[in-house]
């Protein structure tokens, strides 16, 4: 029995989940596919193609995602190829776009809602679908067609079960009463009784409640009382749809409600519904037929009549559909009826576009095997009867002109102009109002299209057509191009450099002047000389001639002309600056001097001590020994990270008052470099050969006295220790815990604090360490590991060796 059970409950279970997945497959299933068999890329206009590309990817498809989905919607592949191919066109011609930003911002969202992106897809499969014209009616989100209850209420609206009547009496006496009409048709008034309005009219059923209260209200009769009676809550009426709609069903509405209501509420005709015969049938009676192209087209709702209970609204399919392609401006499917012509449709796809051709409209035609076609006059569209299937194509405007020619160039009004009887070139000039002061009037030439449309070209002398000689007759799409003299040469140019405030390259003019382009650069700098030299090119055919010819000129403070030298094109003019005139040269000294600082250099050849002297002389805390000089210079980007990393190590050793100057300071232009230096023995012996004459930017930095010694690399604890007089490099690796396992003792090394550097010294198995001084920092180097053979190394070299013996074996013995 439990088993019995056990398997009734899973069996219910299974036909429950079983209904509602398919309730869900369906509904998504009526989300996600259409039927694409019946597309015609050949059909679509570009801004078709461009639509749907845009709206594909701001969905964040993908072609080949795209292309799945197309197959999946029965798309033929000879479309599918059709429509790629549409899309790399319009791709290279730059006119399919869509913004980054929107396309990722969809690509983010579609991984959040599949839904989303599924009618996203959906909307742009369905822009290469020609559109059903009134299908969109009722899909709009913006026109939901429903009744506004806040008006009025209708005077012909009819009484019945459920609706409200407020019943308000003031004057001498005052009272209200809000009472619904029940099934029977009645409201019960107090004091009166039942009253019968079901059916009756607002003011039908005004009089009557009047007429009842007047039994009790003595004072209606003589005006003393008045009654108002209105529409409260209204009643909700069951209405059926039913035949080609796109969720057929019974809908509760409003009693207000109309057939266009009732379409919005049931998402509206689906694509084989007539949108021309839609009927609404009230007790199995024919009462009205509704045609959606009065309203889309007149903007008159004939048939929309006002809905009642139980009425059944019947969607028939379309009988007769034609397709509008082309030059109409609204190009679609459309619905005819019996005794409309091309005309009307042509009325109901808008009229023609401003670029169509209206002499003849092509028709492609059904037949029982197959399809022909054939050609409608512009006489014959008021009498052309349209058959179910048609296809009418009105077709674009020639981009050809039947008259016209074009000027260009030196003209005052270069352009299009109309050719009339007899038009020549030397008219056609006056009409572009004469050639300018530029032309080129020795040679212009004349485009011309031959009979087989190929290209020749005339050429005339402007002077004589003026002139009225050999004046040429002008043909249909002649293309006059007058050139200018400014475009038949070189662009001509001058340069000038050094001592000006914007030296470069200038346009060159007629009669300049070195003094003209001296004031076209700016003026002079205050660093300038009178000596100027102009360098120019020499036209010659001997290829033994100098490359070109040096002038020496000198100019003014006034810039007067000095001389009637003229400037030609392509000189070079070069400023020079007054000999020994420079800027001022400065230099920083940092550190324990009694007046540290930036120093202005007093002469070309300054020495150290000199400026030390004049910074006061060393403090008693100076420790010269780590004394560092750095100058700037012109280095590898590799030298400057080098650089970086000693200056690092000698302010790390040095004092912490002193900080490391930056690769990037602003300063200098130039890579910081350390020079070592003796500080101490330059102030035994100033002007000896250690003494070295300081340049702009350079920094002397002299720390305290340093009392510490750093142990690096590859030592089993590296330390910073105190430093001890006497005290061997050996003593102070041991006191680090000796040499690491890796180390490279031959190769340790020490660097001092002023930057120089002394290496151990190895001598047979003797090893002799360079001398610690305060502030140095030892280290010592990793042994590089030198990498063992592999057994199949070892064997694929032994056997090459082999097979070189034995050639060689083989050699010897021949």
């Amino acid at each position: 029995m439990r088993k019995l059970k056990t398997i009734v409950h899973y069996s219910l279970f299974t036909v429950i989940f079983l209904f509602i997945s398919s309730i869900a497959f369906a509904q998504y299933s009526g989300i996600s596919m259409q039927n694409l068999s019946t597309v015609k890329v050949d059909d679509l206009s570009d801004d078709q193609v461009n639509q749907f590309w845009i709206q594909a990817q701001t969905s964040g498809m993908s072609m080949d995602k795209l292309e799945a989905l197309a197959k999946q919607r029965k798309m033929p592949i000879i479309e599918l190829d059709k429509l790629k191919s549409r899309i790399e066109k319009l791709n290279k011609a730059g006119v399919v776009d869509v913004n980054e930003k929107s396309r990722d911002e969809q690509s983010k969202s579609t991984n959040d809602n599949d839904e989303t992106n599924v009618k996203d897809v959906n909307a742009a499969f369905s822009s290469l679908k020609p559109k059903i014209f009134g299908a969109d009616l009722f899909t709009n989100k913006n026109l939901t067609f429903e009744p506004n209850l806040k008006l009025a209420t209708p005077q012909n609206y009819q009484l019945g079960p459920d609706d409200e009547l407020i019943i308000d009496v003031y004057g001498n006496s005052e009272t209200t009463n809000r009472l619904k009409v029940s099934p029977e048709g009645s409201i019960r008034i107090p004091l009166v009784g039942p009253v019968s309005v079901g059916g009756l009219t607002i003011e039908q059923a005004k009089k009557r409640i009047i007429s009842q209260l007047s039994t009790i209200y003595s004072g209606i009769a003589n005006g003393e009382t008045s009654v108002n009676v209105t529409l409260g809550n209204i009643r909700s009426i069951k209405v059926s749809i039913l035949g080609e709609i796109n969720m057929p069903g019974s809908y509760t509405l409003s009693s207000l409600a109309t057939v266009f209501n009732a379409l919005y509420a049931s998402g509206g005709p689906n694509e084989n519904a007539s949108f021309r015969n839609i009927k609404v049938i009230r007790n199995g009676k024919l009462i009205s037929t509704v045609d959606v192209y009065e309203f889309l087209l007149k903007g008159e709702a004939k048939g929309n009549i006002r809905l009642q209970d139980q009425d059944v609204i019947k969607v028939s399919p379309y009988e007769t559909r034609v397709e509008m392609l082309g030059e109409v401006k609204r190009p679609g499917l459309y619905e005819t009826i019996k005794g409309e012509t091309i005309k009307d449709l042509i009325s109901f796809a808008g009229g023609f576009s401003n670029n169509a051709y209206k002499e003849r409209i092509k028709v492609y035609r059904n037949t029982s095997k197959g399809k022909s076609v054939a050609d409608i006059s512009g006489d014959a569209i008021s009498t052309f009867i349209p058959q179910g299937g048609d296809e009418f194509i009105i077709d674009k405007l020639l981009d050809r002109f039947s008259n016209r020619v074009q000027i260009n160039g030196a003209v005052f009004r270069p352009g299009y102009f109309a050719i009339e009887d007899g038009l020549t070139v030397g008219k056609l000039i006056e009409k572009a109002d004469g050639i300018k002061e530029d032309a080129f009037t020795e040679r212009a030439i004349i485009y011309r299209l031959k009979e087989d449309n190929s290209l020749q070209v005339l050429s005339f002398n402007i002077t004589d057509v003026m002139a009225g000689k050999n004046d040429i007759v002008l043909k249909r799409e002649d293309n006059i191009q007058i050139a200018s003299k400014l475009d038949l040469k070189e662009s001509f140019n001058v340069k000038i450099n050094g001592e000006v405030i914007k030296p470069g390259t200038f346009p060159y003019g007629d009669n300049m002047k070195v003094e003209d382009l001296i004031i076209a650069a700016g003026g002079l700098k205050e660093s300038s000389s009178t000596k100027v030299e102009i360098s120019r090119r020499i036209k010659s055919s001997n290829p033994n001639t100098e490359s070109s010819q040096i002038i020496n000129y000198e100019i003014t403070p006034s810039l007067t002309p000095t001389s009637d030298i003229v400037l030609l094109p392509f000189d070079i003019v070069n400023v020079y600056p007054v000999p020994g005139y420079g800027p001022q040269k400065n230099i920083k000294i940092e550190g324990e001097v009694l007046f540290p600082g930036s120093y202005t250099l007093g002469k070309k050849n300054e020495s150290i001590t000199e400026i030390i002297k004049r910074a006061g002389g060393l403090t008693k805390e100076a420790f010269p020994e780590g004394a560092v000089l750095i100058r700037a210079t012109k280095t590898t980007e590799v030298d400057q990270i080098i650089t970086q990393k000693k200056l690092d190590a000698i302010v790390k050793q040095s004092s912490d008052t002193i900080k490391s100057k930056s690769l990037s300071d602003k300063e200098s232009q130039l890579t910081p470099s350390i020079v070592g230096i003796d500080l101490a023995k330059i102030l035994k012996k100033s002007g000896s050969k250690f003494d070295l004459f300081l340049e702009d930017n350079d920094i002397i930095r002299i720390p305290k006295t340093l009392q510490t010694v750093q142990v690096s690399g590859e030592v089993l604890y590296p330390v910073k220790m105190k430093y001890q007089k006497g005290k061997g490099f050996k003593k102070y690796i041991n006191e680090s815990g000796g040499f690491s396992a890796r180390s490279l003792r031959k190769r340790s090394y020490i660097v001092y604090a002023n930057g120089t550097a002394d290496a151990t010294n190895n001598f047979l198995f003797f090893k002799f360490y360079p001398k610690v001084k305060p502030g140095a920092e030892l280290i010592v180097p990793v042994k590089l590991e030198n990498k063992k053979l592999s057994a199949l190394e070892i064997a694929g070299i032994a056997t090459s060796l082999a097979s070189l013996a034995l050639i060689l074996t083989t050699v010897l013995k021949k």
